[in-house]
């Protein structure tokens, strides 16, 4: 199903045709949920006959045999990266609570259609409200009864859907302190096949890296000391579903253009809003009021530029879900080491 103000077929067609000849080498289609178009694998194709390669992002629920089949034909498996299924249980009555209704079997039989096939599935947990206290039973459910390889995990941000339902789905301080412990344990037991590049686990390694650091009398480290979490947006951005060009789809407020109608390689190059994210990296930290005094600087990077403007309205600030400062003091109060 397309809405009216998802951007028409001919339309994205034309704007896959321009990533082309700008030499773009992989396209991300995700949602919503990508498997509502009808259109999904023309455009699918398009984005082979142009010379790239393509993931999907979905949460499952419509893969059937026929989707197995119709990723199966012509070059359309040979040219997927990957598909990511989002499981956030590990089991229906955890699942649902953040995920659509009675949505846990039919993103289970996805799942494991995918992984019968033979097709490169991955598995993203989203750590919130609901499933942080059911992390060991999901990866109990990923890594050992369905023998994946591994999955991956972040954590529901005050963003999207979740700026509607609160701390339904946010973590508290006290779940993300916990959610850190467990997957660290779990990653160790599992030989790292838990991974993370945001929330909670990533805290946990960033973190231990840094009392490592700094039990070696490390003090400063390459990258660091600035506001320089994003690397993203010097390597790729987004595009909503009605054309509209962004920074990063956590960042949908900072408008760059619309395909189709504003060329891309100028949007890229010079647009006010990819450049000041990507301009953060020349604020120091030490610049900020409240990282002023702080004796850490030199080993951070402020967090995500999008966390930090949902939780501000700004760039230029640091999130303080991610202080190291903050985390080293609440240890010290309590004697909580992950």
């Amino acid at each position: 199903m397309v809405s009216l103000s998802d951007l028409p077929t001919d339309r994205w067609l034309i704007f896959f045709a321009e990533l082309g000849e700008l030499a773009v080498q992989r396209v991300t289609l995700s949602g919503g949920e990508v498997f509502t178009r009808p259109d999904l694998f023309e455009l699918i194709d398009a984005i082979i006959e142009n010379r790239m390669r393509y993931s999907l992002l979905t949460n499952g629920t419509l893969i059937t045999e026929k989707t197995i089949v119709a990723l199966s034909i012509s070059k359309r498996r040979l040219r997927l990266d990957s598909i990511q299924v989002s499981i956030d249980g590990s089991n229906a009555d955890v699942h649902n609570k953040s995920r659509p209704p009675n949505s846990f079997g039919r993103a289970m039989r996805g799942l494991l259609l995918l992984r019968d096939a033979g097709i490169p599935v991955t598995v993203r947990v989203t750590v919130n409200h609901h499933n942080v206290h059911d992390l060991e039973n999901i990866a109990k459910l990923l890594l050992d009864d369905l023998g994946l390889p591994g999955f991956s995990t972040n954590e529901a941000e005050q963003m999207g859907t979740a700026r509607c339902t609160g701390q339904d789905v946010l973590i508290t301080e006290e779940e993300r302190r916990l959610a850190s412990s467990t997957l660290a344990k779990l990653n160790r037991r599992y030989d790292n096949r838990i991974s993370a590049t945001a929330g909670p686990l990533a805290l946990a390694n960033h973190f231990a890296d840094l009392d490592d650091r700094l039990a070696r009398g490390e003090i400063q480290m390459s990258g660091r000391g600035t506001l320089s979490s994003c690397g993203g947006v010097f390597s790729k951005m987004a595009v909503l579903h009605d054309g509209t060009m962004v920074p990063c789809n956590l960042l949908p407020s900072m408008i760059m253009g619309k395909i189709g109608i504003d060329p891309l390689q100028k949007a890229w190059l010079h647009h006010s809003a990819i450049n000041s994210v990507r301009n953060l990296t020349g604020i120091p930290l030490s610049s900020l009021a409240n990282c002023r005094e702080c004796a850490y600087t030199g080993l951070c990077a402020g967090g995500c530029p999008a966390a930090v403007m949902a939780k501000f309205g700004k760039l230029d600030a640091a999130d303080p879900d991610v202080c190291y400062r903050l985390y080293r003091q609440h240890r010290e109060k309590y004697h909580d080491r992950l």
